[in-house]
């Protein structure tokens, strides 16, 4: 039904000039030679196993007694694995401007102004799937079951392509933009057993089956954001967005790579992000990796005196070795496992670092090496700061859960509430807030 294609990445990389800073007091320590959680692991290993279509595979779901009776409880189909709901090692399968060439619908042909920038429909899908670390596939099925932009040349919805109805988010950009975080609302509220019920967009509550994954809560809750019962009911249906997704791309759990995030996986060892002997102010606890709809997997640390939106003087640093797979737009992407390959293993986001002495794309860096300015760049933000986010196969890991940032030993915690939170190392505590203040400041 599908060729799973192996790929072999040559990279010609620029050695970096920048000296690396000295040996943490861990000991010595080489991702690219060492053994270990972040090492790298061959593309082949990573990809799903070929299996007969239609064939069943065992999904891991929660089990609590707060969840409404079976008899209330609503579709416990499951639309797709969780691996096509992230940005992952199996999204790694699809090259997106071959796929839409062949199939000659509106989105082939579209262009539209994103951030002073023209961009073509492909580079959009591009830029929303990285991002907010969603599956391109998952994106280009839910355009075509909404508005057809995938196979036919002259939809009717051309303005509001995932039919959210707000002037603000006319646009194949913006439509994506908040389809893709309401999808990853449901699925990391599902990851957190925070959710039981979906509330409609005409105010109606929907009882959650818990039969269901996390791939497939995303799902729920996006259409539920939209439809009322009636409608969602056939959405999440074996009818309704599943055949959709499965006459473009073939069956969904075909791709399924489980488990995505390997139980017990322990961070790499990892530095404080910024130059040893600098004090730097530690400005939010756990909040979302990219926007408000992901997991809480970010922090934020700012240098010196608040100076508004202007580039600081100071660095940020690489907090491990590795290899720039991405650099722009605010960006910065580290991959630690070095494959080459943003999708799988370990990667670190370095977010609002200023175009200007930014590091570029393909550089090889060891711990220490200088990336960028904090700044305002590449989102919303009212002061210059370095916002810094972990990802393991794609999936946002949260900084206030049971895979904790440790960074020079300073350990992260949340209080449930966005933006709040510590970072603690023995008897000391660094609390975050929103300015400098001797309660959030924090030396290397």
């Amino acid at each position: 039904m599908r060729k799973i294609i192996y790929i072999l990445l040559v990279l010609a990389l620029a050695a970096c000039t920048t000296p690396p800073e000295e040996t943490p007091d861990w000991g010595e320590y080489d991702p690219f030679d060492v053994p270990g959680p972040q090492s790298a692991v061959p593309l082949s290993t990573l990809l799903p196993p070929t299996r007969a279509a239609g064939e069943a595979i065992s999904t891991p779901t929660p089990n609590s007694a707060r969840f409404a009776p079976a008899a209330e409880q609503a579709s416990g189909f499951k639309i797709i694995p969780d691996s096509e709901l992230v940005y992952g090692p199996a999204s790694l399968l699809l090259d997106i401007d071959i796929y839409l060439k062949a199939k000659d619908g509106y989105i082939k042909d579209y262009k539209q102004e994103v951030d002073g920038e023209m961009l073509t429909g492909a580079e959009i899908i591009t830029r929303v799937a990285q991002d907010y670390s969603i599956n391109p596939r998952l994106l280009l099925a839910l355009l075509e079951y909404q508005s057809g932009w995938v196979t036919e040349a002259h939809p009717v919805e051309t303005d509001f392509p995932m039919r959210y109805y707000l002037e603000w988010y006319t646009g194949l950009y913006r439509q994506l933009v908040w389809t893709a975080n309401e999808l990853n609302r449901g699925y990391y509220l599902w990851r957190t057993d925070d959710v039981r019920e979906w509330t409609l967009v005409n105010g109606d509550l929907v009882a959650v089956n818990p039969n269901i994954n996390a791939g497939t809560a995303a799902l729920q809750n996006y259409f539920a954001m939209l439809y009322t019962r009636e409608t969602w009911d056939y959405d999440v249906s074996e009818e309704g967005f599943f055949g959709t997704y499965q006459s473009l791309f073939g069956y969904p759990f075909d791709y399924a790579i489980e488990p995505l995030v390997p139980v017990g996986i322990k961070q790499p060892q990892l530095i404080l992000p910024f130059e040893r002997g600098e004090v730097w102010s530690f400005t939010g606890g756990p909040h979302g990796g990219w926007d408000n709809g992901s997991a809480w997997a970010a922090l934020d640390f700012a240098s010196g005196a608040p100076q508004g939106c202007l580039p600081a003087d100071a660095w940020a640093i690489a907090s491990a070795p590795g290899l720039i797979v991405r650099s722009g737009n605010g960006a910065v992407v580290l991959d630690l496992d070095g494959d080459g390959y943003e999708q799988t293993g370990w990667t670190l986001l370095y977010m609002h670092m200023a175009t200007d002495e930014r590091i570029p794309t393909g550089s090889k860096i060891e711990t220490g090496t200088k990336i960028g300015h904090p700044s305002c760049e590449g989102g919303l933000s009212n002061a210059a700061h370095l916002h810094f986010a972990r990802r393991y196969n794609g999936e946002w890991i949260p900084a206030d859960g049971n895979i904790p940032f440790i960074l020079d030993g300073w350990v992260s915690s949340g209080t449930g509430i966005a933006y709040n939170g510590y970072l603690r190392k023995g008897e000391e505590s660094v609390e975050a807030w929103d300015a400098q203040n001797p309660l959030n400041e924090i030396k290397r």
